[in-house]
């Protein structure tokens, strides 16, 4: 399955490095405040918190392979099948 990306994009399949990285924000954020109050009020600092860490958030690699992987374009070992013969044989 992992081979079945373009291969542009399997150095952000392997890491969750910006998750874990937003959630510890996150975390320290709500910790420090530790009585956040209203629903509300969490959710528009978890908002103003993401809004301000995207700003130092690599582009994805790969970023025109996108449209191919979402329609379900067939790829195999990181490059795009194209004729029939190839997905029969996959």
């Amino acid at each position: 399955a992992f081979y079945d990306y373009p291969a542009e994009h399997w150095v952000h399949i392997r890491t969750t490095n910006p998750i874990e990285s937003t959630f510890a924000t996150g975390r320290l954020r709500t910790n420090r405040t530790r009585n956040c109050g209203a629903r509300e009020t969490t959710l528009a600092m978890v908002f103003k918190l993401l809004q301000s860490a995207q700003k130092n958030w690599r582009r994805i690699k790969g970023f025109g392979k996108l449209e191919l992987v979402v329609n379900n374009v067939p790829f195999r070992d990181g490059e795009q099948v194209n004729d029939q013969s190839d997905r029969i044989a996959a």
